[in-house]
């Protein structure tokens, strides 16, 4: 069983300047020789971390890592003015051309590899290889199996009726749109009230028995990750209904593998079968014991697994 590639540090990192008041955090490290691969966080509202450098051999890739905008340490932190689906499309091309990268293998998981995908939609002559875990698929379906009655609510009920006793009434109002209502309050203990429902929520359905309560206090930081990620939510994530499958016919010639967790609350691997479908051509690899995240022996294993042979097909 593969596991992580040991530690590394950048070689270089730099801020992608935007021609907007967003500044992107980009790092390289590995082989600046080698194939070049960028890593696509999730979220939106997460960000890169170390780690997410050692799912690639260093010696074999030319390693990228960008925190997308408002993200990590891109600048400012939270921003949410010019900060859509298409701005982080527009800033993936602009950090190929500022690295004179002719194509490039999209790594990403969840909201990243919804990002891959929209990605290499629209520009598939410049994505060598792609690796999708997790997969997000961005429809209403989505949005409603994570917040709707009948959807993983049926899951974990307890929970579910505490965000029904401690968020605002909205008669007639979605879960979503209550949140909403909520975070982006103007009273501050009705927002951290929301912000800590929300991270207990996401990480109860994301972590499973694994999940652990925070006994942090909710700050701004965590305040502006929320509103992140809601604000693509409440926006359909700034892309018609159904996009990311209906435009998956131009990448049939893009070596692919495509990897769930059959264990997987946040991302029901429904998603991943349908994506599969769409891209008969992608390998789908479905792990029997894993579920969201990319961590556990299995899904680790399944990653470095492919970075391995998808450099190998690319050699």
């Amino acid at each position: 069983m593969k596991s992580l590639f040991p530690e590394i540090t950048p070689f270089h990192t730099f801020f992608l300047e935007t021609g907007s008041d967003h500044r992107v955090y980009v790092e390289q490290s590995g082989n600046p020789a080698g194939i070049p691969a960028i890593f696509l966080h999730g979220g939106p509202c997460s960000g890169t971390k170390p780690d997410h450098r050692r799912f690639f051999d260093p010696k074999r890739y030319h390693i990228i890592l960008m925190d997308q905008r408002g993200c990590g340490l891109s600048e400012p932190f939270g921003e949410l003015s010019g900060n859509t689906t298409q701005d982080l499309l527009a800033d993936m091309e602009r950090v190929r051309e500022r690295l004179g990268i002719r194509q490039w293998l999209l790594f990403g998981g969840s909201w990243g590899g919804t990002l891959a995908l929209l990605y290499a939609q629209r520009h598939p002559e410049r994505v060598s290889a792609m690796i999708l875990r997790g997969v997000f698929l961005a429809r209403r379906l989505d949005m409603d199996w994570f917040l709707s009655v009948n959807g993983v609510s049926r899951i974990y009920p307890e929970l579910w009726q505490q965000l029904q006793d401690n968020l605002p009434d909205l008669p007639g109002g979605t879960m979503l749109e209550r949140f909403c209502e909520a975070v982006f309050s103007a009273d501050m203990e009705v927002a951290k009230r929301a912000v800590g429902l929300w991270q207990a929520w996401s990480g109860q359905v994301a972590l499973g028995n694994d999940y652990q309560e925070s006994l942090e206090a909710v700050n701004e930081k965590m305040l502006r990750q929320v509103k992140m990620e809601l604000h693509y939510a409440a926006h359909d994530y700034f892309i018609s209904e159904n996009q990311v499958l209906a435009d998956c016919a131009g990448l049939g010639g893009i070596p692919a593998i495509i990897i769930h967790g059959r264990n997987d609350l946040t991302c029901p691997i429904e998603s991943g079968w349908r994506l599969h479908r769409a891209l008969p051509q992608a390998h789908f690899r479905v792990l029997p014991n894993a579920g969201h995240i990319a961590r556990g022996d299995e899904m680790i294993d399944a990653l470095v697994s492919a970075t391995d042979e998808m450099a190998a097909v690319l050699a």
